[in-house]
């Protein structure tokens, strides 16, 4: 019987990462306790655009690429440049563990996304966001959210 509980106990734990989706009011208060509303000049409309595109609100989100690389979380941020996975090559410029950025708690991310928007070219590291956010009126993507 032992032997019983202990399994359901560790297939609670590596089931118990669910995922988190964010709906677009909660992230854009979240964003903007962070400061990140006009954040090296990008309005808070781009930083929630840019998640959608990334991830559709999704804290757990990960997108392996060609390289064996893979993208984290919400912002979409890439192991190899930015977090540390476990490889040597790794650069870990954000100091951070990738397993941090796939949390419901952002601020690892948030801390990282703003480090990447300063070391490069701003948004730009951000493809969903040069698609579908970039020169475009981004003001409704807050509507409604009680943010100002």
């Amino acid at each position: 019987m032992k032997a019983a509980g202990i399994l359901a106990l560790i297939g609670c734990l590596i089931t118990g990462a669910e995922s988190k989706v964010y709906t677009r009011c909660k992230l854009a208060k979240i964003f903007a306790r962070a400061g990140l509303d006009n954040y090296m000049g990008f309005s808070l409309g781009n930083w929630i655009c840019m998640a959608y595109y990334e991830s559709h609100y999704n804290t757990t989100a990960q997108t392996v690429l060609d390289d064996g690389s893979i993208d984290y979380g919400i912002f979409q941020i890439n192991s190899f440049t930015w977090c540390r996975q476990a490889k040597q090559q790794e650069k870990n410029h954000c100091h951070v563990a990738c397993s941090a950025l796939i949390t419901d708690d952002l601020t690892d991310a948030i801390l990282c996304a703003k480090k990447i928007i300063k070391e490069t070219q701003g948004m730009n590291y951000w493809q969903g966001w040069k698609k579908h956010c970039e020169g475009r009126e981004l003001s409704d993507w807050k509507k409604g959210c009680e943010v100002s």
